[in-house]
């Protein structure tokens, strides 16, 4: 299914926080048109409107004003009505929140721009290169992106068959951050979205048809039971005077030679 389609499949109700991001100014003055008569949408407008700012800014401004509206429009927003109740029609200014720092990235967002446009982002925040975004930045953008480095002197980064080729080659996109006489290069391939193994199998209506279902598998071979505990062997280095009894096989102890060891305490 092309992206396209996929925009034209998207309601108010079906709008997510994530599936925003495909949408433009535009779309939502046409999805809150659509949604005007659907009285499950009127009594959770609160929660589809705070979707919606997710990813766009909206303002609330009086439409009388040419002068107000004409300033809105400069600055690259939307302008049109909405009505939030039967009888109430606002105006709203919309604009797409832009991508433009590394802290405009979330979950949400990172699988909805290119890798060219995540080089450029990153171009306007480095400094230190790979090392100097944080972990949590890092983690958001390797969950859209399959991300490699290198850093290597500024005449042997363009080698012929060298790693810098290879990597374009294969469609990622590259950021160079020089780093005194070397540089650092950052490569970029958007991920695939993994797809969920699933198995077909065959039942049997009760006119006696056959009928293909698919099911999903969840991966369970890995995963560990609850009851399973890793038990290592023990380190030389962990044995302590307090603990070095436990460390041991003592066996039985002699009988004996406990109750003469008592009587000796008890005498003491």
């Amino acid at each position: 299914m092309s992206q396209q389609s996929e925009k034209k499949a998207i309601t108010l109700k079906t709008l997510t926080k994530s599936s925003v991001w495909d949408i433009q100014e535009n779309d939502i003055f046409r999805l809150c048109e659509a949604a005007e008569k659907d009285a499950e949408i009127k009594d959770n407008l609160r929660h589809y409107v705070d979707i919606i700012r997710s990813a766009f800014t909206i303002e609330e401004i009086n439409a009388e004003s040419k002068v107000l509206v004409q300033k809105y429009e400069n600055l690259g927003y939307k302008v049109g009505q909405v009505k939030l109740d039967e009888n109430q029609k606002v105006t709203w200014a919309i604009k797409k929140r832009p991508i433009s720092r590394v802290t405009d990235l979330t979950y949400e967002n990172i699988r909805h721009i290119s890798a060219a446009k995540l080089v450029e982002v990153l171009d306007r925040n480095f400094g230190g290169g790979w090392d100097s975004l944080s972990q949590s930045i890092k983690d958001i953008i390797e969950s859209g992106f399959d991300i490699s480095t290198t850093t290597l002197p500024k005449d042997r980064l363009h080698k012929k068959g060298g790693l810098y080729e290879k990597k374009v080659a294969d469609g990622f996109d590259v950021l160079e951050v020089p780093k005194g006489s070397w540089v650092e290069a950052i490569f970029a391939k958007v991920k695939p979205e993994a797809e969920k193994p699933r198995m077909k199998y065959s039942t049997f209506s009760e006119e006696g048809e056959n009928e293909d279902e698919d099911v999903e598998i969840e991966d369970t071979f890995n995963k560990p039971d609850e009851d399973d505990v890793e038990i290592g062997e023990p380190n030389d280095e962990d044995i302590t005077e307090d603990n070095y009894s436990t460390m041991m096989d003592l066996g039985s102890a002699d009988p004996d030679e406990e109750a003469e060891g008592l009587a000796d305490y008890v005498e003491d």
